[in-house]
């Protein structure tokens, strides 16, 4: 067993132990945090299968960005527990069916799922670099990468038109 491979299992233990104290949180802040944790084991993931960007891209955008958006809505929507409408028994028993349902979906197309001899060469190959990725970004893709940062400055030159008070 190489380095790798107890990467990968260590950081599929935190991924899900982590995806599953966050849904058994009763605080939303707490869910939050572990949700930040499941997306920073995502990012282990990335790197190990040799996609840096994606990883920075996670780690920046989802458990920088878009959880601290997620915090501040938590905390001024302040929930507390006396506020918090109570769940009737039924449909606390359809939620577990259900869950229990798309278990036993995704056990099932896992089990008829095939592995390859391709997936072996996963993390050894340089498709996921981001040196390879800049040179296919400027050298192919150079007009429509223009055309989108073009199409960026005009929604921000927009927004900041429609935010601005009228005088």
């Amino acid at each position: 067993m190489n380095i790798s491979e107890i990467l990968f299992w260590f950081l599929s233990a935190l991924a899900i132990g982590s995806a599953l104290m966050m849904i058994s949180s009763k605080n939303p802040v707490y869910s939050v945090l572990w949700l930040i944790i499941v997306f920073f084991a995502i990012s282990g993931h990335y790197i190990l299968l040799n996609a840096q960007f994606l990883a920075i891209v996670n780690i920046i955008v989802y458990a920088g960005a878009i959880m601290v958006l997620f915090l501040f809505v938590i905390m001024l929507m302040n929930l507390n527990a006396e506020t918090e409408p109570r769940k009737n028994r039924w449909l606390k028993w359809a939620g577990t069916i259900a869950g229990g349902s798309l278990l036993l979906v995704l056990v099932a197309a896992l089990r008829q799922v095939e592995q390859s001899g391709a997936d072996k060469a996963v993390g050894e190959g340089n498709a996921g670099l981001i040196q390879n990725l800049g040179m296919v970004l400027f050298k192919d893709y150079v007009l429509p990468f223009e055309i989108s940062s073009i199409l960026f400055l005009s929604a921000m030159v927009g927004a900041v038109v429609i935010g601005k008070k009228g005088d």
